[in-house]
């Protein structure tokens, strides 16, 4: 799998390609009888070093990858060139490259992730998810953790979030599986204006194909996911694990064991059980809409 990143087509951004390299040198130094230690003194570097190069979390220099591959005892051509080249693409910015000025680090990785997953699970207990939000409701949402920021960069923020967006519209999108807490669509965002426009987004965002929404009604009384919003991600590419991402206010959470990951996705069959029939959605909001936010 080496597709090039493709803006406003379907991705795989730099972070995957990462993961997808790492893995394939695993398995090669794996297969050769090579430990982490003595890949890394190979290349000069530390075992911890060869550890995050196989999950993916650091960039890869070209010389060290063919090094790694000479070790590895990869000697046909087109095979090294294919892993080479993967090397280089995963060192390509991605698009959200451009915003680095509004965007924390931490962030950035979740976008390159979500950007090439198949599969998008979330639950959301204080806000509607940022994929499904207006250009309006995003802004009251930027401006309630910053405040201070000037118009400029509340504009770069509300755009960094509307073209996160693309993914769900191009030509093989995504499917996005969202639950949402009653509470995050009663809650007035913006005020009633906003909040009208927002109900009606997410009405029309129920007839699209690769979109299930489900709520949480307040009927339901304490659930699996009482904890707090999280996402699961899912990617096309077997050799990936399935990532659960848990933001914080200053830093996010990435697990993929697969304890982690089981506990996660039990959490969300059960809310998807717990929750309201993906049918009865757009009955749900129109009625919140008529009861909270009458025209």
């Amino acid at each position: 799998m080496t597709m090039v990143p493709a803006e406003g087509g379907p991705t795989t951004g730099p972070t995957v390609l990462r993961m997808l390299l790492g893995a394939q040198l695993r398995r090669l130094r794996e297969s050769s009888g090579v430990t982490r230690e003595g890949a890394g003194w190979e290349i000069r570097a530390s075992e911890s070093k060869i550890s995050r190069m196989e999950l993916g979390r650091v960039g890869f220099k070209e010389r060290d990858v063919a090094d790694l591959l000479t070790l590895y005892g990869v000697t046909d051509e087109q095979e090294r060139e294919a892993l080479l080249k993967l090397a280089r693409d995963a060192n390509s910015p991605g698009w959200w490259h451009r915003y680095g000025d509004v965007l924390p680090s931490w962030f950035q990785s979740y976008l390159g992730l979500e950007a090439a997953a198949a599969l998008i699970r979330t639950y959301e207990v204080q806000f509607v998810p940022g994929l499904l939000q207006t250009r309006e409701y995003a802004r009251a949402v930027v401006l309630l953790g910053h405040g201070a920021a000037g118009p400029a960069e509340l504009d770069r923020r509300v755009a960094l979030r509307m073209q996160r967006q693309q993914l769900l519209h191009r030509e093989h999108p995504p499917q996005l599986w969202a639950v949402v807490d009653e509470a995050a669509l009663r809650r007035p965002i913006g005020g009633a204006e906003v909040m009208r426009g927002q109900l009606t987004a997410l009405i029309e965002a129920t007839k699209s194909p690769n979109i299930r929404l489900q709520v949480i009604p307040f009927a339901a009384g304490g659930h699996a996911a009482a904890g707090g919003a999280f996402t699961i991600l899912r990617f096309g590419d077997q050799e990936l694990p399935d990532i659960v991402y848990i933001e914080q206010l200053t830093s996010a959470i990435y697990l993929d064991k697969r304890d982690d990951l089981d506990y996660y996705a039990v959490a969300m069959e059960r809310l998807c059980v717990e929750a309201e029939p993906p049918e009865r959605t757009p009955e749900i909001l129109g009625r919140l809409l008529e009861d909270l936010y009458p025209a």
